[in-house]
């Protein structure tokens, strides 16, 4: 006898194959019978209309007398608060970032000017990844 793994419409199986040789099958030990699953008839598979995909921007990198904010973890950007050529002090909340079904308020940790805004509401960012350049 040989065990297998069966996926039958995303419902998996566990299945034992018994070879037969000489069209004879051979006699094999009585076993109890596992719970019968009927999987029921799908329904036909009608696909959700896909959303647009987020264009991202450019990424702009820091220059000279500026530096970089970047993204403590993945996630995706919810909302962008600041806009190119705004000051802004320290503590200011620049964006939110949503992370792991929790919204993260990612804040300026210096005063300045925004110089950049490498990111757009619905992009998906990754660690380390610039989001807003201040000088």
């Amino acid at each position: 006898m040989k065990k297998f793994n069966i996926k039958v419409n995303g419902i998996s199986y566990e299945v034992e194959i018994e070879e037969v040789k000489d069209g004879a099958p051979q006699a094999a030990a009585p076993k109890i019978a596992a719970p019968k699953v009927t999987p029921k008839v799908a329904a036909p598979k009608v696909e959700a209309p896909k959303a647009a995909p987020v264009k991202s921007k450019e990424a702009v990198a820091a220059g000279a007398g500026e530096h970089s904010i970047d993204a403590p973890m993945p996630g995706k950007i919810v909302k962008v608060v600041v806009e190119e050529g705004q000051s802004v002090k320290a503590g200011d909340v620049l964006l939110i970032l949503e992370a792991m079904k929790m919204q993260n308020e990612i804040t300026a940790d210096a005063d300045g000017t925004v110089k950049a805004v490498n990111v757009v509401a619905g992009q998906n960012v990754k660690v380390k990844e610039s989001l807003v350049i201040l000088g």
